[in-house]
């Protein structure tokens, strides 16, 4: 393990160059994290995808564009929280040449660890809403069930309260002509966090 940076720029580096885990063998980029490290939120996702791994930035595609219009919905954007996710680099299985995603496996997790650990200590949010449930499972506890849970207030190590929200990825699975597919609950959610956030 690397020593302990000070700064975001200094865990990104060391970040860039981590080979702890065997996502580093295929990754094209390391997703750090965008947005403002002064922000008192920090939204939490669980990995890159394809879209992230290309471009070196979190939540983007349709699930990202879902996000940032529920963003938009509370007059917030990417300028206004921090966005990382707890696996850096794409979890994805390669068949026939192509790589497909696959969630990251408890190992990759406890390896990419040291990085999002470093990265929320810095950060010093009041508030984290972890996007999906693999992120409550990693910052709220083990076996959150996302679904009976999401949009409440809960302890954290990082932050003084942790709420979980439905991940866009999952809204886009279930939204139909007869259903939002729970958008208007992760609106909600943004909207709690940014009001506890404030509060600090």
């Amino acid at each position: 393990m690397e020593p302990h940076a000070t700064t975001l720029a200094e865990v990104k580096a060391q970040a860039e160059a981590c080979t702890a885990c065997r996502l580093a063998e295929r990754r094209r980029t390391v997703v750090f994290g965008v947005g403002n490290p002064q922000s008192p939120l920090v939204l939490v996702g669980e990995g890159p995808g394809e879209e992230e791994d290309r471009t070196g930035v979190p939540f983007v595609g349709r699930a990202g564009k879902l996000l940032d219009q529920a963003l938009m919905d509370n007059g917030l954007d990417r300028t206004d929280v921090y966005i990382c996710n707890t696996v850096k680099c794409r979890a994805c299985d390669w068949r026939d040449g192509k790589p497909y995603n696959r969630p990251p496996a408890p190992d990759e997790i406890a390896a990419c660890s040291q990085w999002l650990d470093q990265q929320l200590r810095i950060i010093a949010p009041k508030v984290i809403l972890c996007v999906g449930a693999p992120s409550a499972n990693t910052i709220i506890r083990k076996g959150f069930q996302i679904t009976k849970e999401r949009g409440k207030k809960f302890s954290c190590a990082y932050a003084k309260t942790a709420i979980a929200t439905l991940h866009p990825a999952y809204i886009l699975r279930q939204m139909g002509a007869k259903s939002d597919g729970g958008y208007s609950l992760l609106v909600e959610d943004i909207a709690l966090a940014w009001m506890e956030a404030q509060l600090g």
